[in-house]
């Protein structure tokens, strides 16, 4: 059983940037896909960005490419999420997840672990 606990939200004016942690309990994160999605208020829970198991490879969904950069730490266990010049679109809970079969997927339905959730607040 993983357990993943994010960090680092918060409210911030458009065009700051913040900066996301996710921790892992996992000894074996390294083999673990891990990928950012978030949730705005009435909205679907979305994809944000992936992760490969060595960092070697990252996805993003087209309204954050060149914004946002997923990363990680595998010898602190831990997945970061680095947002820059943040629109009030980008509002929202942000949860990383964790898939075991390490498969970079975009699908909710691919993760088997999630962390509770770290609120995202962009004023205009």
């Amino acid at each position: 059983q993983v357990q993943l606990v994010e960090s680092g939200g918060g409210v911030v004016q458009a065009g700051d940037s913040l900066r996301l942690s996710c921790a892992a309990s996992e000894r074996t994160f390294s083999e673990y896909c891990m990928t950012w999605f978030r949730q705005a208020p009435g909205k679907e829970r979305e994809f944000v960005a992936s992760i490969s198991l060595s960092g070697g490879r990252a996805l993003y969904t087209d309204s954050v490419r060149g914004r946002f950069t997923i990363s990680r730490d595998n010898a602190k266990n831990t997945v970061f999420l680095q947002m820059n010049s943040l629109k009030p679109e980008d509002t929202a809970v942000y949860y990383c997840a964790a898939d075991r079969f390490g498969r970079l997927s975009q699908l909710i339905s691919a993760y088997d672990y999630w962390g509770q959730g770290t609120q995202v607040t962009v004023s205009s």
